[in-house]
């Protein structure tokens, strides 16, 4: 596995975006957090803890990988609680094609919230039939396929505590 960024960086960067949302969120008497599972898990719960203003979290899944490529996007499950009226910053782990995003985009719009904001811990630098407007990118990456940090392989490599491009023999695509 080749180490495309390391534990240190990834904390900093989130150190960062959490001082941004902060910041951007000062005023906001209902802020919500919604994850997209199961990636973004790892760094939501990084991002959450380096927001100071008071806020909660939400969950949705969306199921569109299969081994190395990407489907058609499938909910799994819908939000867990209620985001009308509330101030709504997305977190997703990855961005690639942005099709995931636009179901969970269309999810949380459905229910009426003040605002929506979309923050990512990685977007890939590649053509898109969609560009999604997002406030908060912690990297920018190329195409390679990574795993880590929350990312994964069949469900394998979550647990890493970086971002790394696995090596051939590691994964079967």
């Amino acid at each position: 596995m080749r180490v495309l960024l390391s534990s240190n960086q990834i904390q900093a960067r989130v150190r960062e975006m959490g001082a941004g949302i902060s910041r951007d969120y000062a005023t906001s008497t209902d802020l919500v957090l919604v994850g997209v599972m199961r990636g973004s898990v790892c760094f939501l719960a990084d991002l959450m803890r380096a927001i100071d203003r008071p806020l909660r979290i939400d969950f949705c899944a969306v199921r569109s990988y299969s081994g190395t490529s990407g489907g058609t996007p499938e909910l799994v499950t819908n939000l867990l609680g209620d985001v009308r009226g509330a101030d709504v910053v997305i977190v997703e782990d990855i961005i690639e094609r942005g099709v995931t995003l636009q179901a969970v985009m269309q999810l949380v719009e459905r229910q009426e919230p003040k605002s929506v904001a979309l923050c990512t811990l990685l977007r890939k630098d590649i053509v898109r039939n969609w560009e999604p407007k997002v406030r908060y990118v912690g990297f920018e990456i190329g195409p390679e396929f990574v795993v880590g940090y929350g990312l994964d392989y069949e469900q394998r490599f979550r647990n890493l505590p970086y971002v790394g491009i696995p090596d051939p023999g590691e994964i079967d695509g």
